[in-house]
């Protein structure tokens, strides 16, 4: 159970808080940021390395990011802009 709900909490963050901005460059950076910060408290609530959930859910966000438009997932502007 323990294996199946990390990758999925670390899904639903990343797609629930994707990306910020409407350069590709600003989503991916943003959606990094957010991932990474999702997946350390991930890893960290459920028992696992902070750092591995970190990471994961940093290119996780880092991904989808870049790869969707300010058409599918918009947050605003990011803050250093």
């Amino acid at each position: 159970m323990k294996r199946i709900t990390l990758p999925t909490l670390l899904a639903v963050a990343a797609v629930s808080l994707g990306a910020c901005g409407y350069s590709q460059g600003d989503r991916a950076l943003s959606g990094a940021a957010i991932g990474a910060g999702a997946g350390a408290v991930g890893g960290a609530v459920l028992g696992g390395d902070p750092v591995a959930g970190a990471l994961i859910g940093g290119a996780g966000g880092a991904a989808i990011g870049a790869f969707t438009d300010p058409k599918q997932l918009n947050l605003g502007r990011p803050a250093w802009r």
